[in-house]
């Protein structure tokens, strides 16, 4: 399980320091792609497995369910850490999440969310948290 919140920064050739709280969970093998809201997920194998089975469950002639795996599928990339714990980020997805130098790390229980500093605070500033706890109900969360 990942969780938590890592503040680092990514180098001019687009590498990426792995927090060590997250490098055991993940392994030696894992996926690195887009994610929603202009971050990128990071999934260890199992877990991506699992979620291609379910892109592959998704009906081919629907188009919104095409468009919705070639998002996740056409820019993801397998990884592995090197020596110092870092991964290198594909210079496709830097530019999708406007990556630049100062990144933050979040664990979201099966993976791992990579944000620009600039897109998490833009995205994270949890002022309607009220709002959104009474929306969770509807899909079966209560606190």
């Amino acid at each position: 399980m990942f969780m938590g919140e890592y503040n680092h920064t990514i180098d001019a050739k687009g590498r990426l320091i792995i927090p060590s709280k997250f490098r055991e969970a993940l392994g030696s093998e894992f996926v690195i792609t887009k994610g929603l809201d202009g971050c990128l997920f990071v999934f260890p194998m199992k877990e991506w497995e699992a979620f291609e089975e379910k892109l592959r469950g998704l009906p081919l002639i629907d188009k919104n369910a095409r468009k919705f795996s070639r998002f996740f599928l056409a820019g993801a990339s397998t990884c592995e850490l090197d020596k110092q714990g870092r991964i290198l980020v594909p210079g496709t997805l830097r530019e999708f999440a406007q990556m630049d130098k100062e990144v933050v790390l979040t664990g979201m229980l099966d993976r791992i969310e990579v944000w620009s500093k600039e897109q998490w605070l833009e995205n994270n500033a949890y002022d309607d948290m009220d709002d959104i706890a009474g929306s969770m109900q509807e899909l079966g969360l209560n606190i």
